[in-house]
């Protein structure tokens, strides 16, 4: 990095003030213009994203706290309806790939201050009205009257429950959809799947006939996560904590902080990297204190400089700024550290980086007065921006986890404190960002609350408020959802959770037989189907783990993927409205293990389960087992070797011979001449097609040989 330009150290009576992206800090000023609104574009496909751009010169402490400034779109529909849809404020980005070695990085840089906008998909061709209304302590204020039409489109709409049967999922159109997919809950810089690498992983489910993800938005510190406490000083797993009150203000419960710097110098490390533009001047500014220390110390890039205190012995706060300029491949801050100049302690205020002369703030997780509860982290939500619109380009439909567990756990032990209040408002205000930026999309299919929160809590009162303001905005009705750390039968039938879910490892030290994925599968979709009879329902986490929830050494050994085909194929035909969900991401990638989902996903792509039952079928061979489901007139099955186990195959190195011959038993069919197509399930495709006669109800089929399993579909000729 090129640095130049002399260190000006300029004393101020007064506290520097960050203007950052962040807008817990953004400055007030009275609004001088009308409210002016206007659509991205005149004509919209039916299901299709518009924007609406409202401009507004006002600036708020907080743009994301309604109670500070609501801004809705009131739209009238070509029926004459009237709804609303919530408007979101945000920090607009310029990205690029970078190659940084053997990993491309995406450089995500801030363009502007800020911007105001509303996402609406129109559900019904049309020409519709728009009227932006804006309400803050000064009174409300509406913007003229917009119109754009929408025309027709190919899209099926938006995914929900199935009309016909409850236990599953359709389109907006009634199209069913079977869930095939998988976790990639961690996505950013610093992690196996960046941003990047996820729109690749996208391409390569679509490729093989996947269409579900679980992605999280609430990772804490360490990959997505729109609310949460993201810091350049620390870690959520660091012992040490260098941020403390203000001195003199240690008792202080409302106390400003800063950050303490004793003897060594610190790293400003923020969770993202900082990118720059090349050949532009920026600004590192802030002030600082010290009590025996001569001065503070700056290193960037292998340069250093220092600025003495004022006096000796002076312990006031004083300003600092140093100017830099960046080479011409120069597109990311460099390592920065603080330090004092002899011994000493030295604290520091409101660091700061920006463009020379304007600009947002870049070093915005160096503020460490930002509220965790309420503040958008924008990086992140621009993040999700492109992931919402990578899958709606590839077919993929997402459950999104978005709240940050433990920032809101600690306030539900009482569901009649104040405490339990403050998440529920949090809460609402948080899905009142996600249905206004991401409650367009058609390829987002549910919102989940939380990943594995304590079930013993009493969140039913929190689901249900919250589940009824989300009903109120969300005018595209998506799913609710959320997980517990342990089974919950409560979740699970709570009528404002329309999704049931539970997560499942096979590890040793469970009391079910871990060495049978199968085994493992019908005992979790057996709970759902109890506990949420007519809900759709997900085994939303599962895998191979050891004793403690590590990731199984056994998966490394299973190149092939035994266990991972057997559960995929068990769960689909166990009664859940999807497959069960794998959880380690990193190892599917690395294994190129996503064809797997190719042959399920084509024996599915004609096969509806909605109003069909679990199946009674058997078959002649004792030690084969038949999952499905059947109506009177029709079947679909999946017939495997129940000494095909992962832990046979795997743990024992033994493959099973081949399955010879057997007869299948399905009673309950019209009688009449049906057609089985017996399918591959490892390379898919029909091996042999058979027509054989159901008579008094009872149809049987001789089994073509196979090894491991087998599926068929049962239909009438």
């Amino acid at each position: 990095m090129k640095l130049k330009g002399q260190i000006m150290w300029k004393c101020l009576s007064m506290v520097l003030v960050m203007q950052a992206i962040v807008p817990g800090t953004l400055c007030a000023a009275q609004a001088s213009g009308m409210l002016q609104m206007e659509a991205s574009k005149a004509e919209v496909a039916r299901y299709g994203k518009l924007e609406l751009l409202v401009a507004w010169d006002r600036r708020y402490d907080n743009p994301f706290d309604p109670q500070e400034v609501e801004l809705n779109v009131v739209l009238t529909t070509p029926n004459g309806q009237s709804m609303t849809v919530p408007a979101f404020f945000c920090q607009m980005y310029e990205r690029q790939q970078l190659n940084q070695g053997r990993a491309r990085s995406d450089w995500i840089y801030p363009v502007g201050h800020g911007q105001w906008k509303a996402r609406f998909a129109p559900m019904h061709t049309g020409t519709y009205r728009a009227m932006a209304r804006l309400k803050d302590k000064t009174g409300i204020i509406e913007s003229q009257p917009i119109s754009f039409v929408c025309v027709a489109s190919a899209s099926r709409g938006f995914l929900g429950v199935c009309e016909e049967d409850p236990r599953f999922m359709a389109f907006s159109d009634g199209t069913p959809f079977f869930a095939i997919g998988q976790n990639l809950a961690f996505i950013g810089e610093g992690q196996t799947v960046t941003l990047s690498k996820a729109e690749t992983i996208f391409k390569k489910l679509t490729a093989n006939g996947a269409n579900f993800l679980r992605i999280w938005t609430g990772c804490h510190d360490w990959a997505m996560a729109i609310e949460a406490r993201k810091s350049a000083w620390n870690r959520s797993w660091s012992r040490d904590n260098i941020v403390m009150p203000m001195p003199g203000l240690e008792g202080d419960p409302k106390a400003r902080h800063c950050v303490k710097i004793e003897s060594q110098s610190v790293t400003v490390a923020p969770s993202h990297p900082v990118a720059l533009r090349p050949n532009t001047s920026y600004v590192i500014a802030g002030r600082f204190m010290t009590d025996s220390a001569t001065g503070l110390r700056i290193n960037l890039g292998g340069e250093h400089w220092e600025t003495p205190v004022h006096a000796t012995g002076d312990t006031t706060w004083q300003a600092f700024t140093q100017e830099f300029t960046t080479a011409d491949r120069d597109f990311w801050l460099g390592q920065l550290t603080l330090g004092p100049v002899g011994s000493g302690t030295i604290w520091l205020d409101s660091l700061s980086l920006k463009e020379a002369g304007h600009g947002p703030e870049l070093l915005w997780e160096a503020d460490v007065n930002r509220p965790a509860l309420g503040v958008y982290n924008q990086v992140d939500c621009f993040m999700l921006d492109k992931l919402v619109e990578a899958a709606q380009d590839h077919g993929i439909y997402l459950m999104l986890c978005l709240l940050t567990r433990d920032l809101y756990m600690k306030h539900l032990a009482d569901a009649s404190s104040r405490d339990y209040d403050t998440a529920i408002r949090y809460a609402r205000q948080f899905m009142r960002y996600a249905v206004a930026r991401w409650g367009y999309a058609t390829s987002v299919a549910a919102w989940e609350y939380f990943n594995e929160i304590d079930p013993g809590l009493p969140t039913d009162r929190f689901y249900t408020e919250v589940g009824h303001y989300v009903e109120s905005i969300d005018i595209y009705h998506h799913l609710r959802a959320t997980s517990t750390w342990h089974p919950s039968a409560r979740d699970c039938a709570l009528p404002c959770l329309d999704l049931a879910q539970v997560h499942r490892y096979m590890r040793p030290g469970t009391e079910e037989a871990y060495q049978d994925e199968v085994a493992v599968v019908l005992d979790r979709a057996e709970f759902l189907r109890k506990n949420a009879p007519n809900k759709p329902s997900l085994i939303a986490e599962f895998g191979l783990a050891d004793a403690k929830w590590g990731r199984s050494d056994y998966m490394k050994q299973d190149s092939e993927g035994v266990h991972f085909h057997t559960s995929l194929w068990a769960s689909a035909f166990s009664g859940t409205s999807g497959t069960a969900m794998f959880w380690w991401w990193e190892l599917l990638d690395e294994q190129d293990a996503y064809r797997h989902y190719k042959p399920l996903s084509a024996f599915l792509a004609d096969v509806c389960f909605a109003g069909l039952g679990l199946t009674g079928a058997t078959v002649s061979d004792g030690q084969v087992r038949v999952l499905g489901y059947q109506g009177d007139a029709c079947a679909y099955l999946w017939i495997s070797d129940s000494r095909a186990t992962w832990w046979r195959q795997v743990a024992e190195n033994k493959r099973p011979a081949p399955v010879t011959e057997g007869i299948v038993t399905i009673g309950g069919l019209k009688d009449g001449t049906y057609q089985i197509e017996w399918w591959d399930t490892f390379a898919g495709g029909v091996l042999r097609t058979d027509h054989v006669s159901c008579r008094e109800g009872r149809l049987q089929g001789s089994m073509p040989p196979f090894s491991r399993d087998i599926a068929c579909k049962i239909r009438p000729k």
